[in-house]
């Protein structure tokens, strides 16, 4: 959920499905779904209406800036285990560069 938000699949102040189909769309307990959606409320990346349910946060800083800190927290995993297999930070650099400007592997 938190990845379709943070992606832009889903747009500011959409309306999200309540907990149960969520539920049942993840293959989770309902209580879990619960719990995450509390917890993303609390992120403030969702918000309440009493009457009418969840939705997506309409503030577009709030997504972005969660954006960036979801790549920052992906981006430190994947560096951390890179060095655990041997790699240096610039051969890393350098394989995600080669890769995101021309889509090849380096050697």
């Amino acid at each position: 959920m938190t990845l379709r938000a943070l992606s832009g699949a889903m747009e500011p102040g959409e309306k999200i499905p309540p907990v149960r189909e969520l539920a049942a769309q993840f293959g989770v307990n309902p209580n879990t779904m619960q719990r995450a959606m509390v917890e993303m409320e609390r992120d403030g990346l969702v918000y309440t209406e009493r009457t009418s349910g969840r939705f997506l946060t309409k503030e577009e800083q709030v997504l972005a800036e969660k954006r960036k800190a979801f790549a920052r927290e992906e981006t430190k995993k994947y560096l951390d285990y890179m060095k655990k297999i041997g790699f240096t930070t610039e051969e890393v650099a350098a394989y995600v560069k080669a890769l995101g400007e021309k889509g090849e592997e380096t050697t």
